[in-house]
């Protein structure tokens, strides 16, 4: 069950970071916000931006990456480096929405099965 929700939360994170990318290059183009108003919408961006690892390994090191090259330049330049990471962070969130879909319900149907056994086992 444990495992199962961390790979949903995987994919929440992912799904988030994109999500905040498209903001944050349409926010670039037409709005001009800050870039803590529009973090405010986002949960596990926030966390990161404060210092946090959302998600260890590979993918943590990329969203560390991430957060410390929002800001870093002119308005046209940290367009084309949100666009550039677009794609990595599209990437990163099929990776995590697949494997959710495949290892979620597996873990959690053999949890279901294996606490089915310890019952009939004990009766």
């Amino acid at each position: 069950m444990a495992v199962s929700a961390e790979k949903k939360r995987e994919m929440k994170v992912f799904a988030q970071f994109y999500d905040f990318n498209e903001k944050l290059i349409v926010n670039l183009k037409y709005g001009k916000d800050k870039v803590g108003k529009i973090a405010g919408e986002f949960d596990y961006v926030q966390k990161a931006m404060r210092g946090g690892e959302v998600i260890k390994g590979e993918e943590g090191d990329f969203l560390k990456s991430y957060i410390s090259g929002i800001g870093e330049s002119d308005a046209l330049t940290q367009v084309d480096y949100l666009n550039e990471k677009k794609l990595t962070l599209q990437k990163y969130k099929q990776i995590s929405e697949e494997k959710y879909k495949k290892y979620g319900s597996l873990y959690f149907k053999m949890s279901l099965m294996a606490g089915i056994l310890i019952a009939v086992l004990l009766a």
